[in-house]
């Protein structure tokens, strides 16, 4: 579990979180003001409470005055009511307004990532950094430093009021105050860890919960639902503790507080019942006192709870800011456009490892001419997958380089490379949305016409006709209320109607039915046509077609050429073939 570090209160910290609020300056600006007016307008009440008993009530005994008085104090209170509505408003939008633009940077920045970075980070974490911890940043600046900055400011107003008044009563009434400032510490200081174990629990909460969400059929094919709960129970135990001993501060630290501010009070009334005539001090400074003691202790008391939400606001930033900082994403510092593979695809001596140098390609070189069809064959983890990652720039090469027409990949623009090149998988993902969405992820450039024509040339119209509401039939998460089969063929329309230059089709009929697989070759050799493929495969039957085979084992490029070819001799992919004829 990730622990809050030095970093998170250091100023570079505070300065990039402030940062945020350059475009909102008004709202800042305002929520300043309006903070600072209200802590100097709090000392005014007490002064026209403690004016009226000593003038109103006792001096003058005017009970017309003592009504001028009143309503003077309810105006002001109802004044001081408007202010701090507004107040709040401004803040929390100000709060709401920096999480909108934070989400937005982070959620992009994370489409900007390369797998690496997904296949080392759980899900359920980059859930937590994009959802919960920006949220807590709201509260930096609706409950954080600006109402911190506001209770400072009015608890020096307020100390320096009293010592005015009377210094002694003011003594006596702040005689408890380091006894407060010690439980605020350790108060703080309980907190600041359980809110920290509340923060990881959450992640590791969602971390788990989606992993076995997403992983139910498995969980509930091997039979593992006890225990998979019982690992549930335990985080979730975690959670519910970290929660606990919050609470257990909490209920703790305001009882004393108020034994505090009560023993401030009692001293008060006690000296003044005790010396009151040798001091002066009469009934208004009694109860001037008595309210200032009340207030004073309040901010205090909030103070180290909104401290800890500071303090909190600030770990969440730091872990939202290295999510920001991560530099793994792929350079698009191409110059050239791409848009068709004129001469021919090449991997040259190409060197790669998923992590450190445990290398899945080793100096791998083949060619694929333009307008053919190249299949990929092989035991499984022998590299062919790779091969996609590598050229569709998923993934960066470690050594030799993989071009096209001769230009290095790295020098086209990413958007128009993965523009041009379609790609269906064996594992199709569909989003919760209808049919026609899936097929053009809200292109507005593809017309549901185009949609309908690359069915019937695909020769898939009778399968799209057959799902209740054809293009309009709502898909649901995952694609789970559909086959394998049906994933696929959608997925199939989607390649076809973007045109790729490049078809990629990766072992896509592994796990279906012949009827559909029968679809999805003529599907194939019709998105094939004039374009350069690669398919991937270990049905071999499914390839006959293809004018170059390459055979891939542990990494390597060990045979390569037309199926005749390799079929006419002893090859290793003559040996599979068999193997796969037999079998049948």
């Amino acid at each position: 579990m990730s622990q809050p570090t030095k970093k998170s209160f250091s100023v570079g910290l505070l300065q990039r979180i402030l940062s945020y609020s350059k475009p909102y300056k008004g709202l800042f600006i305002g929520g300043i003001v309006l903070t600072l007016t209200l802590a100097g307008m709090a000392i005014v009440r007490p002064l026209l409470i403690s004016r009226a008993l000593n003038e109103d009530v006792v001096t003058l005994q005017s009970l017309e005055k003592l009504n001028d008085t009143a309503i003077i104090i309810l105006g002001f209170i109802l004044l001081e009511a408007a202010l701090q509505i507004v107040n709040v408003r401004l803040t929390s939008l100000l709060g709401q307004n920096i999480v909108k633009d934070l989400r937005n940077q982070v959620y992009k920045h994370i489409l900007q990532l390369k797998n690496t970075y997904f296949d080392n980070t759980p899900v359920g974490t980059l859930v937590t950094r994009a959802v919960s911890d920006i949220e807590s940043l709201n509260e930096v600046f609706s409950q954080g430093f600006i109402v911190i900055a506001g209770d400072l400011v009015m608890l020096l107003i307020f100390i320096t009021a009293m010592f005015m008044r009377n210094w002694l009563l003011a003594l006596l009434a702040l005689s408890s105050i380091p006894l407060l400032f010690v439980a605020t510490a350790l108060f703080k200081r309980g907190v600041k860890k359980t809110f920290t174990m509340v923060r990881n629990a959450v992640a590791d909460l969602n971390t788990f919960t989606q992993e076995h969400i997403t992983g139910m059929k498995l969980v509930q094919l091997f039979n593992r639902e006890e225990k998979e709960f019982k690992k549930f129970t335990e985080i979730n135990d975690r959670h519910r503790v970290a929660n606990i001993k919050s609470i257990f501060y909490y209920s703790v630290f305001f009882p004393v507080v108020e034994i505090l501010s009560s023993f401030s009070i009692a001293l008060v009334i006690w000296f003044s019942g005790m010396r009151g005539n040798d001091w002066q001090i009469n009934l208004g400074d009694i109860t001037f006192f008595i309210m200032m003691i009340n207030m004073l202790f309040r901010p205090i008391r909030m103070l180290a709870d909104r401290l800890n939400t500071l303090q909190m606001g600030f770990v969440s930033a730091e872990r939202v800011f290295t999510v920001l900082d991560t530099k793994e994403y792929i350079e698009d510092n191409g110059q050239y456009p791409f848009e068709n593979v004129r001469k021919s695809i090449r991997f040259e001596h190409v060197w790669f490892a998923y992590k450190d140098e445990q290398y899945v390609m080793k100096d791998v070189s083949f060619e694929i001419a333009a307008g053919t069809t190249a299949a990929l064959v092989g035991s499984t983890g022998a590299g062919k997958s790779t091969v996609i990652n590598l050229l569709s720039r998923f993934y960066e090469i470690n050594k030799g380089m993989v071009s096209i027409d001769g230009i290095n990949v790295s020098d086209y623009s990413l958007e128009s490379l993965r523009r041009n090149t379609g790609v269906v998988l064996q594992d199709v993902h569909l989003f919760n949305d209808y049919v026609f969405n899936n097929i053009t992820l809200h292109n507005p450039d593809i017309t549901l016409a185009m949609v309908e024509n690359a069915t019937k040339e695909t020769g898939l119209e009778e399968f799209i006709a057959g799902l209740p509401g054809g293009f309009q039939y709502k898909v649901t998460e995952r694609g789970q209320g559909l086959s394998a089969g049906q994933r696929q063929l959608i997925a199939f329309i989607r390649a076809y109607v973007y045109k790729p230059a490049i078809f990629i089709l990766d072992e896509a009929t592994a796990t279906i039915d012949t009827r559909t697989e029968i679809m999805l070759q003529k599907a194939v050799e019709k998105i094939s046509e004039g374009r350069t493929s690669i398919i991937i495969a270990h049905r071999l039957s499914t390839i006959k077609h293809a004018q170059t085979i390459l055979v891939f084992e542990k990494g390597e490029v060990v045979e390569q050429g037309p199926m005749k070819t390799l079929l006419s001799r002893e090859s290793r992919f003559k040996k599979l073939y068999e193997l796969q004829t037999e079998t049948v």
